[in-house]
């Protein structure tokens, strides 16, 4: 319990030392007009209060992952809680915050768009697919995951895809509407259940009788069931991914970037969400290690139960919360991943908007743009849901990692502290190349070899960033 409490502490604390920190680097201009002011037009571009925004921030980053990323991480053990800490603090906190404050400075640009600001017109046109892939993947994953998770609430009463249409016509509005008419409206309902819910078990946590393994070095080990299958790193680095680290959040920052008021608001947008979500993260790892028995016993019921994170989620909230944690099981295991779904699919259209240059003022060219996008994803749900979200889960940290690339460029090129970002970059490409290397779904290599590969990449991306940014740093000082 007292390293539970020190994480939580040393979350919180993070974000007023480090954060402000960060904030320092970048250099917020209070005088300067932000987007929402400067190019209103009612629709994606408005202002908005900051309570409101940083609730449809934390909505539409947190989704699942918090929930179902921290219980699967759990089954690792303790070092689960230092990998939520650290990576919020330092990696996590400091992508989000950055990602959403160039996008302010560039006109609320999608994130692709700004990658290509600051690493070259090739990296821009590679990310535009691999962005708008990824946020059709999430739109998918966020579309099967909570109609499965109702219909096993209701016993089955309606076939699936009734539930399947249901959420998509939900996406359909939500995609097409102002960002004023439906998710400002419904996001803060959503967001103060989830976080109701996580307060909820945090009070439980602390008067119920449950023992929460300490981080202590015989703790910071694998203990998953197999450890030579799932090693910990890099598995876990991907497994818990919005708890920590996670590349959706720079798709998503956009979105709230065209609705601030002011530059002065970013901290809290973007590097408080993050650390709310990591201390939801860490009381869904704490309770997950704690409500089954321990570790040990947690891997066994998931074991038992087809590594199912729902079905974890929603016996420890209807358990440790009892009636009333029914309702906010409901609110928050299902709203979460709809309220992430719907702006994925609002992202993708926003993305796919800049590369065309289309103006989204008339509800005709939003049409155009996002009918496609979910015919595909529709499509998609045809596929295994695992295959699905396997991908999406590797996709999605290989985006944080070119996103902390494109800061660090932007960092040098403004002779700024640039290691804040380059060191997170190269621990998240060790991670990515390595699961790709070592991972089921992708080479399935030995574990030494994956090592070693991924170790390769990594020194291979350094040196061919280092050249990239010194000689453009050079033009641009020439100009």
């Amino acid at each position: 319990m007292i390293s539970f409490i020190i994480s939580i502490l040393v979350l919180i604390l993070g974000y007023f030392t480090y954060g402000k920190f960060v904030e320092k680097i970048f250099g917020v201009d209070q005088q300067r007009e932000t987007p929402a002011v400067r190019l209103r037009d009612d629709v994606d571009f408005m202002p908005l209060p900051t309570w409101r925004i940083f609730l449809i921030q934390f909505l539409n980053i947190a989704g699942l992952g918090p929930i179902f990323g921290a219980i699967a991480g759990a089954m690792f053990g303790p070092a689960a809680f230092l990998w939520i800490v650290l990576g919020s603090i330092f990696a996590g906190a400091v992508h989000d915050y950055f990602s959403g404050m160039l996008s302010v400075r560039h006109d609320g640009l999608s994130i692709s768009e700004v990658v290509g600001i600051y690493l070259g017109p090739k990296v821009k046109q590679v990310m535009r697919v691999f962005t708008v892939v990824l946020l059709i993947f999430v739109g998918t994953v966020f579309l099967m995951g909570p109609a499965k998770i109702i219909d096993g609430m209701t016993g089955g009463i309606w076939n699936l895809w009734v539930w399947v249409s249901i959420i998509l016509a939900y996406y359909v509005l939500s995609t097409l509407l102002p960002i004023d008419k439906l998710i400002s409206k419904l996001y803060p309902i959503f967001g103060v259940a989830m976080l109701l819910m996580a307060v909820g078990l945090l009070i439980a946590l602390f008067f119920g009788d449950y023992a929460i393994p300490e981080i202590v070095p015989s703790n910071l080990r694998n203990m998953t069931s197999n450890p030579e299958e799932t090693p910990l790193f890099p598995i876990l680095f991907v497994t818990i991914a919005c708890g920590a680290i996670s590349g959706f959040h720079a798709t998503q920052s956009p979105l709230m970037a065209r609705c601030m008021k002011n530059e002065k608001l970013g901290r809290k947008i973007f590097y408080g969400t993050m650390v709310t979500e990591g201390v939801v993260a860490l009381i869904w790892a704490a309770a997950a290690m704690t409500f089954f028995g321990n570790v040990t016993e947690l891997n066994g019921a998931m074991l038992a139960n087809g590594n199912n994170a729902a079905w974890a989620a929603n016996e420890i909230s209807l358990n440790m919360l009892g009636g009333v944690g029914g309702i906010l099981a409901l609110l928050g295991i299902v709203a979460a991943p709809i309220t992430s779904g719907d702006t994925a699919f609002r992202s993708a259209r926003l993305i796919l908007a800049d590369v065309f240059k289309t103006n989204q003022k008339s509800i005709k060219s939003r049409l155009y743009i996002s009918l496609p996008l979910f015919v595909i994803a529709f499509a998609l749900t045809q596929i295994d849901f695992g295959i699905i979200w396997r991908y999406f889960a590797w996709s999605n940290q290989t985006l944080a990692t070119v996103v902390l690339w494109t800061i660090t460029a932007y960092l040098i090129y403004e002779n700024k502290a640039y290691w804040v970002t380059l060191i997170p970059a190269l621990f998240m490409t060790m991670v990515c190349s390595t699961y790709i290397l070592v991972a089921p779904e992708g080479f399935g290599l030995e574990n030494d070899i994956a090592y070693i590969g991924g170790g390769i990449t990594t020194i291979g991306v350094l040196v061919l960033f280092w050249i990239y940014a010194t000689q453009r740093k050079k033009v641009l000082a020439s100009i």
